[in-house]
């Protein structure tokens, strides 16, 4: 149990703050089955912690609840877990990367840590100030994720990723400014969303 602790504690290590080093790694050895595990094991912990973040705040417990965090949040996960490793593809076809579908979703499948912490910072919002700090915060994290995976696990040119990247913040500029931002925020947080119409 140690062992695993402090392999998955090296691992975080490496993602934060040696990305080069650890998505150089990854490899085809056609375990793809381990990576969807992976996203159906952080999306089944993200759907827990946002269910006790919930009830903390006060939520009535109700059987969809319970549902919404065993089964929808972990299914959800895996389906996310394809959606990126299918825009990685796009990324890594207009930068000249690889074409390894394997790669693409083990690389997407090694940042799914962050999909339970990400809900769980999203939780934590109770207004539209908090709402928008969390949300631009784990938004502009996630780009900096998938720019190391399109350069160090595809091989994308790096000039490339990075105008593909910046093409990306730009979009996600326009859709915070935007009166879409609002569903954006309803999709991570209602009742703080809900707040940011007031």
């Amino acid at each position: 149990m140690k062992a695993k602790k402090k392999s998955w504690l090296a691992k975080l290590g490496s993602i934060f703050f040696r990305p080069k080093h650890f998505f150089t790694r990854i490899v085809a050895d056609g375990k793809i089955e381990d990576a969807m595990l992976n996203a159906f094991l952080w999306g089944f912990i993200g759907g827990i912690l946002v269910l006790i973040m919930n009830l903390v705040r006060g939520d009535v417990f109700t059987v969809f609840s319970l549902f919404k965090a065993i089964v929808i949040y972990p299914v959800l996960a895996v389906m996310l877990l394809f959606i990126f490793a299918g825009l990685m593809m796009l990324v890594s076809e207009i930068t000249n990367g690889d074409r390894d579908w394997e790669i693409a979703v083990k690389g997407i499948a090694s940042i799914f840590f962050i999909y339970p912490f990400a809900m769980l910072l999203n939780a934590f919002a109770f207004d539209c100030v908090s709402m928008w700090t969390i949300s631009v915060i784990t938004d502009l994290y996630m780009a900096f994720l998938l720019y190391n995976i399109a350069v160090y696990c595809m091989h994308g040119k790096r000039v490339s990723v990075i105008f593909v990247v910046a093409v990306c913040l730009v979009l996600l500029a326009c859709l915070y400014m935007s009166d879409y931002r609002t569903v954006w925020f309803l999709i991570k947080n209602i009742p703080a969303a809900l707040t940011c119409l007031v």
